[in-house]
């Protein structure tokens, strides 16, 4: 007679409770706990297709869609749930005689219907690709070479230049998501788990989730043992969706520089950071700049009473301390001449102008709904990685306008030495910087396709990655293009290669 205990084990398949805590399966005769030899020599795993094998999406089960106890079928590549009796797996098995199973959680492979765990060497490959892990040399090596890897399709790769599939409507996601994990501080914190394992979080607070799916996304695309050169972000983007209550999407499409900055401040709240507590997010991206504002006096107001007010506290420069994430950089508006072909003609613009924002001198207007304010920039502290935000779009009551205007910029040795306080110029001793990911917006305002640049430290190659598309391309082309988001490493002292560390 079976116990209620056995049979709580056999048909709700509760793994926390195996038996074999040694991880050697074993089974009960004569009363004597021995080795199960099939463990060692099971015979279907000649049966394991690991061209369907993927691991990128929810781990939910195909049929209850439940996310408790759920197992990969290694022949077919579904998901179902349990293993006990009447579960959804076993059925599966007896069905279809699918017999090699893996538990997603434990990471334990299970033979069904006969319900023994298998133990054997070949099957590590597999493990690894769902939760590859990396050691402290390893990631210390990753910009130091640049050897090509071959996936299980044949196909050749180099780890973190891997293209992201586009769902439907996330390539606005996908290109920021590409540039932060060629970011090599912030990619080899979330490399390896145990940086962020302790933090604790309040009880029932999700945004963690968004720690732990970046983290598990930046080891996929790193993994140099991946089946296919290509990766799909739908768990990262699930978990997006889930932490900004709608506001990014999967099916919808997005704006880069929107999602950025969100994502940029969530990560840093959910790895504890705040206001006075640094993270990761804040070490790699923060720099500071003074803020000179001036109220201006309405402008329908007679010229006496103007100047009347100009004299009183209230309308007299203010000066204020802020930090950043990145800096916006706003364009010339586009003039519409036309040639004598009846081209528009493109305009470009250097990108000295448009940082001369931040020279302390250059002043804007900044309009609110009530009041009018005169503001001026100067950088104080200059952060390791630089963010800039080419300001292409502009909203008004009936639509979004799109400004053309290429940005003539140099790839390297950019040096914004200028931008600073004298304060600042003579404690900062780096202020030279190399650009490392820019991305680009190509098309109409709402309708438009992202794709993106990114610098591969190891080879000093340059490549464009277009959702799941990825091509080498030479420097030249890049500025070129119409950008949008750029990241500038700053460089050692002394140092002027393209690709140096941090």
């Amino acid at each position: 007679m079976i116990s209620l205990k056995r049979e709580r084990d056999v048909d709700l398949d509760d793994d926390d409770d195996d038996d074999n805590e040694a991880n050697v399966p074993v089974k009960m005769v004569r009363g004597r706990a021995v080795e199960d030899r099939r463990s060692r020599h099971c015979p279907y795993l000649d049966t394991i297709n690991r061209s369907v094998l993927d691991f990128d999406f929810e781990k939910l089960c195909s049929i209850s869609l439940s996310h408790i106890n759920v197992y990969a079928c290694l022949i077919c590549g579904k998901y179902f749930q349990g293993r006990g009796l009447k579960s959804h797996a076993y059925t599966h098995s007896v069905q279809f005689t699918h017999h090699v199973f893996l538990n997603l959680h434990t990471l334990k492979f299970y033979c069904l219907p006969d319900n023994y765990e298998i133990i054997d060497s070949s099957l590590e490959d597999i493990t690894y690709v769902l939760k590859p892990t990396f050691t402290k040399q390893h990631i210390s090596g990753l910009d130091k070479q640049g050897k090509l890897y071959r996936a299980y399709d044949g196909t050749t790769y180099l780890p973190g230049i891997v293209g992201l599939n586009n769902i439907k409507a996330n390539d606005y996601a996908n290109v920021v998501l590409q540039a932060f994990s060629n970011v090599p501080p912030l990619r080899n914190y979330f490399l390896e788990e145990e940086n962020y394992k302790g933090i604790r979080r309040p009880p029932g607070d999700i945004m963690f989730l968004l720690v732990q799916r970046f983290g598990e996304l930046m080891r996929k695309l790193w993994n140099p043992r991946n089946f296919k050169a290509h990766v799909s972000p739908h768990e990262m983007l699930q978990a997006v969706v889930l932490c900004s209550k709608k506001n990014f999407q999967i099916t919808k499409q997005g704006d880069a520089v929107d999602f950025m900055s969100w994502f940029l401040n969530a990560l840093h709240g959910a790895l504890g950071g705040n206001k006075k507590k640094s993270s990761i997010v804040t070490k790699a991206f923060q720099g500071s700049m003074r803020i000179f504002s001036k109220k201006l006096p309405p402008p329908d107001l007679p010229p006496e009473e103007k100047e009347a007010l100009l004299v009183t506290q209230e309308y007299q420069e203010q000066m204020s301390e802020s930090t950043f994430l990145f800096l916006t950089l706003d364009l010339p508006t586009a003039p519409l001449y036309k040639d004598e072909k009846e081209q528009l003609i493109i305009p470009q613009v250097p990108l000295f102008n448009i940082l001369s924002k931040f020279n302390g001198s250059t002043e804007k207007e900044y309009k609110t709904y009530k009041e009018n304010f005169l503001k001026r920039f100067q950088l104080t502290k200059l952060p390791p990685y630089l963010i800039f935000c080419i300001k292409r779009f502009t909203k008004n009551n009936f639509f979004i306008e799109k400004n053309p205007t290429i940005v003539n910029f140099p790839i390297t040795n950019v040096d914004l030495r200028e931008y600073l306080t004298e304060e600042a110029q003579i404690t900062e001793k780096n202020t030279t910087y190399n650009l490392v990911a820019n991305v680009v917006h190509d098309g109409k305002p709402t309708e438009g396709a992202y794709r993106i640049h990114v610098l591969h430290h190891g080879t000093g190659k340059w490549y464009e990655m277009q959702d799941l598309q990825v091509i080498d391309i030479l420097p030249q082309m890049i500025t070129l293009s119409e950008a949008y988001i750029q990241i500038w490493k700053r460089q050692e002292s002394g140092n002027t290669n393209n690709h140096t560390e941090v």
